[in-house]
C-alpha cells in the first residue's frame, strides 16, 4: 500500500505502484497491478436522503435502439511480447520493443522499501524515502544545480520514489543516442555516485518536518496514520514512508550511505524497459545502468504480519463538522501462483460491486444515494510482499458518523451472507475484459506492468491469462472468496472528527421546573 499520510511528503513516480488515473484503467490495474487505495472523498448533506434509488439490475432502455451493438465481435487482445535476460551482475531484465514512438522507458526497482529503515537503524524511520529524494539532489561530479541543469537540458524525466516495499528508480528518455546516452550516464551517476551534500540534507529535513507538522492538520492523514499503526503494530509496514517528527530529525548522511550500499546492490535488484530499441541496444543499455552496482546481497523475506483477533475502533478528536472514517482489516500478499491469482480476480470483481467506488457498486448506492451519508465510499486492497490492507474510506457529518459506519458494515454483511449477483458480476466482469486494452496504452503503461510483474518476479502468463482469469470467475467462487477474506466483525474502525461515534454517554437531562 501507498499509505495515504506520506504521499504529499515523498517524490513518487506512480502510486503502492504505477497508477493511472482514468476509472476504466484503474479498474483493469485492481488485477493486473494491483489495489490502489481512493482518498476519502468529498462529503454530503441531508438533502441526499430523497434521491431515488435506481435499479442496477434494470436493463437500459436505450441500448436496445443501439443496433451497432448487435455486430459488436469478441475482444481480441494482444498482449505485448515480452523478452528476458540478465546482465552479468546477474540482474533480471523484462524488456518490450515499442516502436511507435522514439522514446524508451526503463524502470529500475529494488527489495528496498521504508519496511527496511529499521535494518539501517531502529529509530531510522524515513531513511529510505530521504534516499531516494536525494538520489537527484547531485552527484559526486554534478553539483544539485548542474543535476538539474543537464536533466532539464535534456528534457528526460529521471525521478527516484520509494514505497513500504520498493524504491525505484525511472528514466523516460527520446531514444536517440543523442539523448538517451547522457541520460542513461546521469541515471547511473544517481545511482552509484550521489554526493548526500550535508547542507542539502539539512533542508530537506527542516522542509520535511514542515510537511509532517503539516499532516496533523490532515484528518485523512490522521487516520491513516492510526490505521496502519494498529493494524500493524510492530511490523515495518506500521511506519510512515515518509518517517515521523521523532526520526527524521535524527536522519544522518552516513545513513543514506549504508542504505545505498546495502540494498541498492544487483543482487536485489530488477530492471524493465520498453520502447524504440532492438535487443542488443536493450542488453547494452541494461549492462550500462547495473555495471557499477555492488553485487551485495538480496534483502531478507519480510516478516508475516498478524491479523487483528478482534475488533477495535480508534478515535482521534479533530476540530470539523465532518468526520473522516476508514475501516478495514488485514488484506491478502501479491498473488503469484495461479490458485492465488484467480483467487485475487475473484475477490476483485466481487469487491468492485461491494465497495469499489462506482455509481453501481453496493456500499455507494446505499451510503450515499439512498441514505445521503457521504458523497462517496470506496474500498479496495493493497496487496504487497506481505500482507497489505484492505480498506474502506468515507466522510460524513459529525452527527451521522455512527449511522454511516453502522449502515455501511450492514451492507458489507449482507453482501457476504447473501452473495453478489449474476447480474452484478457479469457488469464487473465485462467492464474490467473490455478495459484490460488500456493497459497497454502507452510506453509507460507497458513499463509499469513490466515493472511491477519483474519486482514481483511473477511469469509472462500473470499477463497473457489476464482474460482467462476473468473468464473463469464463477458466481460461486466469487462469494465464497468474498467471505474467506472479509471479516467485518473483526475491523479495525478508525474515526477522526469532532465526536467519538462509539460515545454512548448523552447530555443529561434538565430538570423540571
Amino acid at each position: 500500500m501507498i499509505d495515504k499520510a506520506s504521499t504529499n511528503l515523498i517524490k513518487t513516480t506512480s502510486t503502492p505502484y504505477p497508477a493511472f488515473s482514468a476509472r476504466l484503467l484503474s479498474l483493469t490495474l485492481s488485477i493486473a497491478i494491483g489495489f490502489s487505495t481512493v482518498a476519502a472523498p468529498a462529503y454530503a448533506d441531508d438533502n441526499r436522503a430523497s434521491a431515488a434509488t435506481v435499479d442496477t439490475s434494470a436493463p437500459i432502455a436505450a441500448l436496445s435502439k443501439l443496433s451497432s451493438l448487435d455486430n459488436v465481435k469478441p475482444l481480441k487482445v494482444n498482449v505485448p511480447n515480452i523478452q528476458h535476460f540478465k546482465t552479468k551482475s546477474g540482474v533480471p531484465v523484462s524488456f518490450v520493443r515499442a516502436e511507435t514512438l522514439p522514446i524508451v522507458d526503463i524502470d529500475l526497482r529494488f527489495n528496498a522499501g521504508s519496511a527496511r529503515d529499521s535494518d539501517i537503524r531502529t529509530d531510522g524511520f524515513g531513511i529510505a524515502n530521504m534516499t531516494a529524494t536525494m538520489l537527484t539532489q547531485g552527484t559526486k561530479n554534478l553539483d544539485e544545480d548542474d543535476f538539474t541543469r543537464a536533466v532539464e537540458t535534456l528534457g528526460i524525466n529521471l525521478d527516484s520514489s520509494v514505497y513500504k516495499d520498493m524504491f525505484i528508480v525511472s528514466l523516460r528518455s527520446l531514444s536517440d543516442d543523442e539523448h538517451l546516452l547522457p541520460a542513461v550516464d546521469l541515471m547511473t551517476q544517481l545511482l552509484t555516485e550521489p554526493k548526500f551534500e550535508t547542507q542539502i540534507l539539512e533542508r530537506n529535513k527542516a522542509r520535511l518536518v514542515v510537511g509532517l507538522q503539516q499532516q496533523k492538520q490532515d484528518p485523512g492523514s490522521l487516520a491513516s496514520l492510526a490505521f496502519n499503526k494498529a493494524l500493524y503494530g510492530t511490523h515495518p509496514y506500521a511506519h510512515p514512508t515518509s518517517g515521523t517528527l521523532e526520526t527524521v530529525p535524527s536522519i544522518q548522511k552516513k545513513d543514506l550511505i549504508d542504505f545505498q550500499k546495502r540494498y541498492l546492490v544487483a543482487a536485489n535488484a530488477s530492471l524493465a524497459v520498453t520502447g524504440n530499441l532492438t535487443r542488443k541496444q536493450a542488453e547494452k543499455l541494461a549492462e550500462d545502468l547495473t555495471i557499477g552496482l555492488p553485487i551485495g546481497k538480496a534483502a531478507a523475506v519480510l516478516p508475516e504480519p498478524k491479523p487483528l483477533t478482534k475488533a477495535q475502533h480508534i478515535h482521534i478528536p479533530f476540530s470539523s463538522t465532518q468526520t473522516t472514517v476508514l475501516m478495514g482489516q488485514l488484506g491478502n500478499k501479491r498473488a503469484t501462483d495461479p490458485k492465488s491469482q484467480q483467487q485475487q480476480t475473484n475477490f476483485a470483481v466481487g469487491n468492485d460491486v461491494l465497495a469499489g467506488g462506482s455509481f453501481n457498486a453496493r456500499l455507494m448506492t446505499e451510503i450515499r444515494q439512498n441514505l445521503g451519508y457521504t458523497y462517496g465510499i470506496s474500498g479496495s486492497m493493497s496487496p504487497m510482499l506481505a500482507r497489505g490492507p484492505y480498506q474502506i474510506s468515507f466522510s460524513t457529518r459529525n452527527d451521522k458518523a455512527r449511522a454511516a459506519i453502522d449502515a455501511s458494515v450492514e451492507v458489507i454483511n449482507t453482501t457476504l451472507n447473501k452473495g453478489i449477483t449474476a447480474a452484478e458480476m457479469t457488469l464487473t466482469t465485462d467492464n474490467l475484459k473490455n478495459s484490460f486494452p488500456m493497459s497497454f496504452a502507452s510506453n509507460a503503461g507497458i513499463n509499469g506492468l513490466l515493472g511491477m510483474m519483474n519486482f514481483y518476479q511473477l511469469p509472462d502468463d500473470y499477463l497473457t491469462d489476464y482474460m482467462s482469469r476473468i473468464e473463469n470467475v464463477q458466481l460461486a467462487a466469487v462469494n465464497q472468496t468474498m467471505r474467506e477474506t472479509l471479516q467485518p466483525d473483526k475491523f479495525l474502525i478508525v474515526t477522526v472528527g469532532q465526536d467519538n461515534p462509539w460515545d454512548t454517554k448523552k447530555p443529561a437531562a434538565k430538570a423540571k421546573p
